[in-house]
């Protein structure tokens, strides 16, 4: 349950060297369900809302991953992360992570200085506080998401190609890297959705099968919707599964006789 929530949150299709609309406004807003084999494990919501820090307009994500019904009771999970991003450049402010799981618990502040190239970790539960130093334009878990949702050019990537950002997390810079596979159309219950496929390159062996055991379906219009995520694991697998939105910037796109429009 924790794998999936935390990929749900940081995995979808800026660098915004290059300008264009974004793919997202304030009031966004969408919601997840999370089936562990046949069971239905959870939620996970993703919200935009409007912020102000240092006298400056930001957007203010807020995500939240939770298990419900039987399975809250086997293995109780409560996650918040938030993130403030900039609106003109998409790098983030700070980063907020608050989670709950099965007894295991975090209570981290991320304050990103990209002049610097530096970002301060305020540890709440152990009292610490540590900086670190990153790449330019580095993302956290949350404004990842975002960020390559508006990716430049990325209705014109080929199957096979890569797109790579720097994405700071438990107090480390990792170099997130995102296989494009094909695009394809999908039954969901809004209706037949055309999506383009992406594949995460992940480490094998301790959750993931492979390195490619992760599959992401995104939606193939100016919204770059994330709507099926499915994940192989080393003892079972896990589908993740649009449940309901509000607020898109731009029209969903559902497909009318199963023909593309």
């Amino acid at each position: 349950m924790k794998k999936i929530i935390l990929l749900f949150i940081f995995i979808s299709t800026v660098s915004f060297d290059s300008r264009k609309q974004d793919a997202f406004d304030v009031g966004e807003w969408f919601k997840f369900r999370i089936h562990y084999g046949i069971v239905n494990a959870g939620y996970a919501t993703l919200e935009v809302k409007d912020a102000t820090i240092n006298n400056k307009k930001v957007f203010h994500v807020v995500g939240r991953g939770y298990t419900t019904g039987v399975s809250k009771f086997f293995f109780k999970v409560e996650d918040l992360y938030e993130s403030y991003i900039d609106k003109l450049t998409g790098n983030p402010y700070q980063y907020v992570r608050k989670i709950s799981e099965g007894g295991y618990t975090k209570n981290q502040e991320g304050f990103f200085y990209q002049t610097e190239n530096k970002v301060l970790v305020k540890d709440y539960k152990h009292k610490t506080e540590k900086t670190f130093v990153i790449p330019k334009n580095t993302q956290d878990i949350l404004s990842s998401f975002y960020y390559l949702r508006n990716y430049p050019n990325i209705d014109k990537i080929n199957p096979g190609e890569f797109v790579a950002i720097d994405m700071f997390f438990d107090n480390e810079t990792t170099k997130f890297r995102l296989k494009y596979i094909a695009r394809e159309d999908i039954t969901t219950k809004f209706g037949v959705v055309p999506t383009m496929v992406f594949r995460p390159i992940v480490q094998s062996g301790r959750v993931f099968k492979e390195e490619e055991s992760l599959t992401i379906w995104i939606s193939d219009d100016d919204n770059k919707l994330p709507v099926r995520i499915k994940a192989n694991l080393v003892v079972g697998s896990i589908k993740a599964d649009l449940e309901a939105f509000k607020g898109l910037k731009f029209p969903f796109k559902i497909m009318s006789n199963k023909r593309r429009l």
